[in-house]
């Protein structure tokens, strides 16, 4: 990129880009499509991966590359995962295999130790131009990059990496999104023995969609899970396949504004834990964090906080103390109510509050219809099943 096209780009960051791409005649000298691209990556970054903003020649790919491409948060955590995995060795050899925009490859080539290397491998031309570029821009020298069918790669490489890294494209040749393995691009269930046969260890990313037992089961030798969450919401499951001694270790990862949270158990663990059950609410109401929700430790969290559990299907939690050691929302619990339009009205004159349902029969939109409330103000209420009775209660935040 010129100086004078960068320069353009900063210039136009908070311009409609539609009327840019209309308004091409009136600068000659700019590709005006590639600008608008540079222009909405830019937009991305700042939330997505703001440590690309500091590099004035990073070029950004088109929006579903963007789209599709791990954040900057998530791609540093699989770079610690994969530290850890190679006991952080000086000299680590890492492919990925489903290159994309790179931000995974970048991650590993910069979180990694002083003798990382990455080959990150490609099968479109235009995205392995970006990612020659990109890293010239960065300064990057542990980062290969090689156009082809990676598979094909694989197999005519007469090289075992410490780690292959591997993101299934999830869509679908209509564009449909997929979650399961075999509905993905490359159908990695067929191509196991290979993958294993070049590799200490397999990282697979997954959708957070996914159905934890099933994915286990095919692929076979999992050692690790890692479900990942971002500001309360789950984005990525990563399985760690290699030979291993023992059962699987389930890792609950929240990556919070200040700090990330991470509990680890196994399923025989979560199997034999006693939850511990409510005889009333009490002042506080917890629901935890969608890691742990998709994880699944609901026996543990009470042996872990001190906190009791609504009901068995039920999957909150209530103590008189502030819980801290988990991530996940908490309420303050003002009273318990019948969900009822009468009573609302009565306890809420000004008719407004945010509707949760968990393990009620109606949902959160139908029930607040039924109720007469309209969306917002400070208060909240649960409609939930305590022990075996359904209810509501009224709460606000602490």
């Amino acid at each position: 990129m010129t100086r004078e096209f960068i320069d353009f780009v900063r210039a136009h960051l908070t311009e409609d880009t539609s009327r840019l791409l209309l308004s091409a005649a009136r600068y000659p000298s700019i590709d005006m499509h590639d600008a608008v691209q540079q222009i909405e990556g830019l937009r991305t970054a700042r939330e997505k991966w703001p440590s690309l903003l500091q590099y004035d020649g990073f070029r950004y790919p088109p929006r579903l590359n963007r789209e599709q491409s791990s954040s900057e948060q998530t791609a540093k955590y699989k770079a610690d995962v994969a530290k850890v995995l190679c006991d952080d060795r000086l000299s680590i050899s890492i492919a990925d295999l489903t290159g994309g925009m790179g931000i995974d490859s970048l991650a590993f080539a910069q979180e990694g130790t002083c003798k990382t290397t990455v080959d990150y491998v490609e099968q479109s031309p235009e995205l392995c131009t970006l990612m020659e570029q990109n890293i010239q821009a960065m300064g990057t020298d542990n980062l290969t990059v090689h156009q082809g069918d990676s598979l094909v790669w694989l197999t005519e490489t007469n090289r075992k990496f410490d780690i292959i890294y591997i993101d299934p494209a999830r869509r679908s040749s209509s564009g449909r999104k997929v979650t399961a393995f075999e509905d993905c691009e490359p159908n990695i269930l067929q191509q196991m023995p290979l993958l294993l046969s070049h590799c200490q260890w397999l990282m697979v990313k997954a959708s957070p969609m996914i159905d934890l037992n099933l994915a286990q089961s095919q692929l076979g030798v999992v050692s690790q899970v890692h479900i990942i969450s971002v500001k309360g919401e789950c984005k990525e499951v990563l399985f760690v396949c290699g030979d291993h001694d023992g059962e699987t270790t389930i890792h609950c990862t929240s990556i919070q504004a200040v700090g990330t949270c991470e509990c680890t158990f196994t399923k025989s663990q979560e199997a034999t834990a006693e939850p511990v059950f409510c005889s009333h609410v009490k002042r506080f109401l917890f629901e935890p964090d969608a890691a742990l929700m998709k994880g699944g430790p609901f026996n543990l969290l009470c042996q872990w906080t001190d906190m009791e559990k609504l009901a068995r299907n039920t999957h909150l939690y209530t103590a008189d103390h502030y819980p801290e050691t988990v991530a996940g929302r908490t309420f303050r619990v003002l009273k318990e109510i019948k969900p009822t339009r009468k009573e609302i009205a009565t306890a809420i004159p000004c008719g407004k509050a945010h509707v949760v349902t968990r393990n009620y029969p109606i949902e959160a939109a139908t029930l607040q219809r039924q109720l007469g409330l309209k969306e917002g103000g400070d208060l909240f209420v649960v409609a939930t099943t305590v022990g075996q009775h359904k209810t509501a209660l009224l709460c606000s935040l602490p």
